[in-house]
């Protein structure tokens, strides 16, 4: 008995699916594509009432030396030390960064501690000690396979005012504001080569 299978056709760069293609390779194609906002609108569901009260509060990335992520996301970025704790016993201290007024991080510990974890987005950089000297640690930013994490994001003012400032200081760029197909927002990198989206609320609206 002879199977005769019908070719996939090929047109001007097109591909043609018959209909006796498997149906698997004809989802696979389609699913290349975005979301429908009816898609979208099912797949969110209604805010439970038992979560009022949650926000986010910490995005936690490794650091290899602390002396150099803390001089960058201050003198760099503009961030504000909150809170430092240490855990000894475990061998690594962490360090909670935010857009907040120095004169307003309260200096008692018990207050300080409140206060850090009571803001919103901010950024814990996390020192594994000994990691500062230890030639084998390299940190993976999630932009190179296996791909997974991507970037942190910070608005500011005007993007380029801001590059213009960043390339002054010696930042490394993975994308200035004119690079590429989207105009008016930044990639810069930070010590350990973690991706920082540049950014402006106005003209990412107009993107």
């Amino acid at each position: 008995m002879k199977f005769l299978l019908r070719p996939l056709c090929v047109l001007k760069s097109k591909i043609l699916v018959p209909q006796a293609f498997p149906s698997i390779l004809k989802s696979n194609l389609s699913s290349k594509m975005a979301l429908t906002e009816e898609d979208v609108k099912k797949a969110c569901a209604p805010i439970p009432s038992e979560t009022e009260g949650y926000f986010m509060q910490q995005t936690m990335l490794r650091v290899k030396d602390p002396l150099k992520s803390l001089d960058f996301y201050t003198r760099v970025m503009g961030m504000t030390l909150l809170l430092k704790m240490d855990v000894p016993n475990l061998e690594f201290s962490l360090y909670f960064m935010g857009y907040e007024k120095p004169e307003d991080v309260p200096t008692d510990p018990k207050e300080r501690a409140q206060f850090a974890f009571s803001r919103k987005a901010t950024l814990e950089l996390t020192h594994n000690y000994g990691s500062e000297t230890d030639d084998k640690v390299k940190y993976h930013n999630g932009n190179s396979e296996p791909r997974g994490f991507g970037h942190i994001g910070i608005a500011v003012p005007d993007v380029y005012a801001a590059s213009d400032r960043f390339e002054k200081l010696g930042v490394p760029f993975i994308k200035k504001p004119d690079g590429g197909k989207m105009k008016g927002l930044a990639f810069i990198q930070d010590p350990d080569g973690y991706w920082i989206e540049i950014l402006n609320c106005k003209r990412m609206a107009t993107l």
